[in-house]
């Protein structure tokens, strides 16, 4: 099955500083590891969004306050660890754009799977805030715009290492929505743990620091079958490989491979194969070791592509 991979590089343009662990070469090792695969995939043009519609997931004070204060010299903080600089604005109109225009032509019928090679990440912004080197909900915002098309239930799937906050904030309580995550605990944002009180089309999983590959399965597994349960038209996820066990950021992180990447995927699949007409969306989120970001990446396009 083609898979097609919405990327520009106009992404590469967003440099919070060469310190920053959400670095340019993230991107340039995804899209190279991909590129020197076997792998056909159909390559199309991340546009450029509406500013308009980012407000399917964030308040217009918000965006209007990101976009006045994007700096066309130097870098500006906009908290302790998210930046932006003169290509950042670009580049974060480029990202959301990736995966709004994947699930429109999701939605028309124009393919049934897709990966979206993007920078900034999103799924920490919140609706009234920037968070986690995230600047606008990508995934998010592409779940409205998906039933704006015609979609009627739509599941996002979060196996980033860190929970989720900004996806859950801006999709939970939303009818036809459902969030399924699965992340560290603890650890930053200090959120999404399944005690936690959440809207009732949210799920959370939690595996502690360290925890054996085959725990982060078993929780995963739970998590699939109350998406499952939900039976979506789409599933979107947002694919953060920073619970590999080379992640510099997770902090004790996962002992999880490219494999087990591959094998969340597959079982993605299995419940979009049921209810969704095979029918997924992917975003990049985190994942910071080089190598193992490239590979990981990798491993879950493969699956994508199976049957």
């Amino acid at each position: 099955m083609d898979v097609a991979l919405y990327t520009h590089p106009d992404m590469l343009g967003h440099r919070p500083g060469d310190w920053h662990p959400e670095r340019p070469e993230r991107l340039a090792a995804v899209l190279g590891s991909l590129e020197d695969s076997d792998l056909w995939l159909d390559r199309r043009v991340a546009p450029l969004i509406d500013p308009a519609e980012l407000q399917l997931a964030h308040r217009e004070a918000y965006v209007r306050s990101i976009i006045a204060s994007a700096p066309t010299q130097d870098v500006l903080r906009l908290d302790d660890d998210t930046y932006m600089s003169p290509g950042s604005l670009t580049a974060a109109y480029r990202a959301a754009g990736a995966v709004v225009q994947a699930v429109r032509d999701v939605a028309s019928g124009e393919q049934n799977r897709a990966f979206c090679a993007v920078r900034p990440p999103g799924h920490h912004a919140e609706p009234a805030l920037p968070m986690g080197f995230c600047i606008f909900s990508n995934v998010a915002i592409a779940a409205r715009a998906a039933q704006l098309s015609g979609i009627e239930r739509v599941a996002v799937v979060d196996f980033d290492v860190h929970h989720g906050n900004g996806t859950q904030a801006a999709v939970g309580g939303q009818e036809g929505l459902f969030f399924a995550s699965v992340q560290q605990w603890p650890l930053w944002p200090g959120s999404g743990h399944p005690s936690e009180k959440a809207p009732s089309n949210v799920r959370n999983a939690i595996v502690p620091p360290g925890a054996p590959r085959e725990a982060w399965r078993e929780q995963f597994e739970g998590l699939m079958d109350h998406v499952d349960v939900f039976a979506p038209d789409l599933i979107l996820v947002s694919a953060g490989f920073d619970a590999h066990v080379r992640d510099p950021i997770g902090d004790s992180t996962q002992n999880l491979e490219a494999e087990d990447f591959a094998w969340a995927t597959r079982a993605i699949m299995s419940v979009a194969r049921l209810h969704s007409r095979g029918r997924v969306v992917s975003s990049l989120e985190g994942g910071y070791d080089l190598e193992a970001l490239g590979r990981s990446a990798l491993a879950h396009v493969r699956a994508l592509s199976e049957g």
